[in-house]
């Protein structure tokens, strides 16, 4: 009988140090995470790199060559509350995801839409906008059309950016049409000016601005986006507590109204159009 209550105290003790070691090495474990997170190392730098793409109104440079945009506000405020400064890295946007995934910088934030295929590679945090994908159509080359079945054509080619959400748009509603695309915003959108091609989609309200600015050569068949998509940060995977820094302070600046009022500036408005080069 002794010889039992033995073996069942020394179970009991057994029990209990392996329990105190599995919850120290558990806690270790923790620590460790915490202090590798990308949020504590841009703590411990003092600087948050920001991987981005230029694209109006996103982010694009004024007249004194220094980056402006909806994307360049929310990622400077985001800097000043974490109490660091903002370092931007321009990066193309076919290689921006591979850039994040080894460490050129600490987060994407350049109106990233959600999809599954990038969420296989990446974490998304909650949505800080929303977007759709617009179409602008060329005067000369295809003139008075007012549906998208309209431009769904194998004679006409379409303009869009390399890996944006907008090509993937453009697969999908004009699959008969020739699909042709550029690295930047830019030179996709050069294409259409240049009477070589006859749409090119976009995030709105790019679409929208072009065709104000350029009345004799675009203009948009209809108003509606062809897509809704929410757009987020971008952040390595495995990184909980980043994730979770990211979401609560865009669940506050929503709250705070800053969000809806910084994209109502830039999206919905030209009050910015003379500052651009």
């Amino acid at each position: 009988m002794k010889a039992w209550r033995f073996i069942q105290v020394t179970a009991l003790i057994g029990a209990i140090m392996i329990f105190v070691v599995n919850s120290a090495q558990a806690e270790s474990v923790r620590n460790q995470l915490a202090q590798e997170s990308t949020i504590e190392q841009v703590l411990q730098r003092g600087v948050l790199k920001v991987g981005m793409d230029t694209f109006v109104p996103w982010a694009m440079k004024n007249t004194k060559g220094q980056l402006i945009g909806f994307e360049i506000d929310v990622a400077k405020q985001l800097a000043q509350d974490l109490g660091v400064e903002v370092e931007f890295v321009p990066t193309k946007w076919s290689g921006i995801i591979p850039a994040l995934l080894t460490g050129k910088f600490d987060v994407i934030i350049g109106g990233m839409s959600t999809t599954t295929e990038r969420n296989l590679k990446v974490n998304f945090t909650v949505p800080y906008n929303y977007t759709g994908q617009a179409i602008v159509a060329n005067k000369n080359l295809a003139p008075g059309l007012s549906t998208l079945e309209d431009f769904n054509r194998d004679d006409f080619t379409v303009a869009a950016r390399t890996g944006s959400t907008a090509a993937e748009a453009a697969r999908k509603f004009l699959p008969k049409a020739k699909l042709v695309l550029f690295d930047t915003e830019p030179a996709a959108l050069q294409e259409i000016l240049n009477d070589k091609a006859h749409v090119f989609v976009s995030s709105a309200p790019l679409p929208a601005f072009q065709a104000i600015e350029h009345p004799d050569t675009l203009y948009l068949p209809f108003k509606d986006t062809i897509t809704k998509e929410p757009t987020s940060f971008a952040v390595r995977k495995g990184d909980v507590d980043t994730l979770n820094i990211f979401n609560n302070w865009i669940r506050r600046k929503e709250l705070e109204g800053w969000l809806q009022e910084r994209a109502l500036y830039w999206f919905n408005t030209r009050d910015w159009a003379d500052q651009v080069e």
